[in-house]
C-alpha cells in the first residue's frame, strides 16, 4: 500500500492497525489519496515568495482532495442527559472522506505551522475515534528529506537566480521585515568572519520559516512515540524534497501574485 509514494521518496508509517483498516474498508480512498499526493509539486518560487507560509502547491493539494470528495468537515459531539444538552464540542478537520457506509477517514495537512498543532490534530483524532466518528486519522507534513534539504534548496535558488542582494530578492516576491534585513546584513557586514549575502540570507530564511519548532516529520514522530493520539489508527505521510521543483520560474511567481491579488479583492 502506497508503494508508489514510497518509491518517490514519501515517508509512510502506519500505526494501530491503520494499514489493515485502510486495505479492508477504504481501498478506493487510499488510491485517491495516493494519486493526489503523487501529483503534488511545490515550485521553489512559491516557497520563497510565500515567506515560508503555506505554499500554493499545498493549496493545490487541498483543492485536489476537495475535488475527490475529501472536504473540510466540522464534527459536533454533544452530551445529552434526559433530552437536555449538557455539553457540546466541535472539531474542524481539513479533509474528511466519507463512504456510503458512514465510515470516515480524517486528514490534516500541516505544511508549516507551529509544532503544537500536531498535539491538537492527534488529540482531535483520538476523541473523534473514541466517539465513533472516524476510523483512521491521517497527518501529512514535511518529511525528513524536505526538512533537512530546505537549506540546500534555498541556496540553490539563490545560486541559479544569481541573487546577491535584497533588491534581487524583491524581483521574486520576497519582502523581508526590518528585523530580517538587519539580521542578514549584520552577518554580511561584520568585521570578523563575515558571511556572503547568500549564506546569511539562507541561514536566516530557513531558521525563521522552517525551524525546529515548526511542523515537520521529527516533531510528529516524537508525539507518536509519546502516545499522543493513541489508540486512534494513524497514517503518517512525509512530503519529500522531490516535490520541490526549480523549472517554473516566472510562471510560478505570477501564480503567487495572482492569488494574492484575488485575496485582496475578496477582502
Amino acid at each position: 500500500m502506497f508503494e508508489a509514494l514510497q518509491e518517490k521518496g514519501f515517508q509512510v508509517e502506519f500505526h494501530s492497525h491503520a494499514r489493515a483498516i485502510l486495505a479492508a474498508d477504504f481501498p478506493g480512498a487510499a488510491e485517491e489519496l495516493e494519486s493526489a499526493l503523487l501529483a503534488a509539486t511545490i515550485p521553489i518560487e512559491e516557497i520563497i515568495a510565500g515567506g515560508g507560509g503555506e505554499a500554493k502547491g499545498t493549496q493545490r493539494l487541498r483543492n485536489a482532495l476537495n475535488d475527490l470528495k475529501w472536504p473540510k468537515t466540522e464534527f459536533v459531539v454533544e452530551r445529552i442527559v434526559n433530552g437536555v444538552r449538557r455539553e457540546s464540542q466541535s472539531h474542524i478537520v481539513d479533509h474528511v472522506r466519507q463512504l456510503e457506509s458512514g465510515e470516515r477517514i480524517a486528514l490534516e495537512i500541516e505544511w508549516n505551522n507551529k509544532d503544537p498543532f500536531f498535539d491538537r490534530d492527534l488529540e482531535n483524532f483520538k476523541r473523534l475515534h473514541a466517539d465513533g466518528a472516524i476510523s483512521v486519522g491521517v497527518v501529512v507534513t514535511r518529511g525528513r528529506s524536505l526538512q533537512e534539504g530546505m537549506r540546500g534548496m534555498v541556496r540553490r535558488f539563490l545560486d541559479e537566480r544569481q541573487i546577491q542582494s535584497f533588491a534581487d530578492m524583491a524581483r521574486w516576491g520576497y519582502e523581508p521585515t526590518s528585523r530580517q534585513r538587519r539580521s542578514v546584513m549584520e552577518k554580511v557586514e561584520r568585521v570578523s568572519n563575515p558571511l556572503t549575502f547568500k549564506d546569511s540570507f539562507t541561514n536566516q530564511f530557513v531558521s525563521d520559516k522552517f525551524g525546529e519548532a515548526t511542523t515537520h516529520w521529527r516533531k510528529l514522530e516524537d508525539r507518536i512515540r509519546r502516545g499522543v493520539g493513541n489508540p486512534c489508527p494513524m497514517i503518517l505521510i512525509g512530503l519529500p524534497d522531490s516535490i520541490v521543483t526549480f523549472h517554473e520560474g516566472e510562471a510560478a511567481l505570477q501564480e503567487v501574485e495572482a492569488a494574492e491579488e484575488a485575496a485582496e479583492v475578496q477582502a
